[in-house]
Parts: structure tokens; C-alpha cells; sequence
């Protein structure tokens, strides 16, 4: 069993935002394998599907983002997940924007999201599919710049990288973490 974990916040008045990537990534996946997203618990909405022979878990936590790794650590432990078997999807603002970078582990950062989930978890040794979502401009609040939107020129690149955050997603679970960072990291 696996699970792929979209950050975001939930509610009307967040969609497009800049922290919502990982938001907008499950959406496309749940398109693309034809998930329906209508399992409401776990302060989450999930779905479910059957990808390489596997049950395959997408979920979006409906906390804010920095409480997401309630709705992780409750699906998890019912589950009873492996650490290994939990993908996120994250916005970044410290890699280029438009880009990807796959990483196995590693800090939170600032990124409070992230930060909930290693809490929650009490490890930090799962995959990120990180998004790069702009860097922000000295005049901007984090806050304010991370709830934004894109403007109409980013806001085609930005799709396309959501797409390939979505392929990357399934690499990984076609072909391991490593593959899939030589094939997206920096894309």
C-alpha cells in the first residue's frame, strides 16, 4: 500500500495559491488514474486505487497546512503505513520556480507543512516531490507571498510542472526514488 499526500489548504479561497501545488498535483493524478476523492475522514479526502498491483492512497488534508501531519499520522497509523510508503507533494520557494527536485528525506526547513508531518511522524525519512513556486520578493510577507497567485505568464509554466510533479509521483512507484530524480530533478 502507498500513499501520496498533496499539501494544501483547504477551502475556495486558497485555490490557485502558491501553496496549494500540492493540491493541484493530486488533482491531476486523481484524474489521471481515475480516483474519486469522496472518502471524508481522517481530517482528510481520499481516494483509492489499484497501481502496480498495489492499493494506491491519494489524499489532500483538509487542516491547514500546518497541521497536515494530523491527517497523515491518523491515516497512517490505521493503516498501518511504513514511512516508506508515504509520498508528499510540497510547494518550495528555494528551488527556481517551475521546477521539481525529488528528495528521500531531509529537514522541513521553513516550510510548516513539512514541519507538522516530521512532527507528527517522528521521522523525517519519507520522499518529497518539492515544487518550485517562485522565490519571494524582499517586499513580500512569507505568509502573503506563499497564499498568492500566479500571475497569467507563470501560471502556464506553472501547469505544466504540476504535470510533471503528477509523472514523477508515478515514477517513483514505477521505478524508485533514484530513477526518478535523475529523470525530474531540475525539470
Amino acid at each position: 500500500m502507498k500513499l501520496i499526500v498533496g499539501l494544501g489548504n483547504p477551502g475556495d479561497r486558497f485555490d490557485g495559491t502558491r501553496h496549494n501545488a500540492g493540491f493541484e498535483t493530486i488533482d491531476i493524478l486523481a484524474d489521471e488514474l481515475n480516483v474519486k476523492l469522496n472518502n471524508a475522514k481522517f481530517h482528510a479526502q481520499f481516494g483509492y486505487t489499484t497501481y502496480n498491483g498495489d492499493k494506491l492512497y491519494l489524499m489532500k488534508p483538509m487542516t491547514y497546512m500546518n497541521e497536515s501531519g494530523i491527517a497523515i499520522r491518523e491515516f497512517m497509523a490505521y493503516y498501518k503505513l511504513d514511512i516508506k510508503d508515504l509520498i508528499v507533494i510540497v510547494d518550495d520557494i528555494d528551488i527556481n520556480f517551475a521546477t521539481l527536485r525529488i528528495k528521500k528525506s531531509g529537514s522541513a526547513g521553513t516550510h510548516n507543512g513539512l514541519k507538522s508531518i516530521v512532527y507528527q511522524l517522528n521521522n523525517d525519512k519519507f520522499t518529497r516531490v518539492k515544487i518550485g513556486v517562485g522565490n519571494k520578493p524582499e517586499h513580500f510577507d512569507l505568509a502573503d507571498f506563499v497564499l498568492s497567485r500566479y500571475s497569467k505568464e507563470e501560471k502556464v509554466d506553472i501547469e505544466k510542472t504540476y504535470k510533471n510533479a503528477a509523472k514523477a509521483c508515478l515514477c517513483i512507484l514505477d521505478k524508485g526514488e533514484d530513477y526518478a530524480m535523475n529523470m525530474y530533478n531540475g525539470k
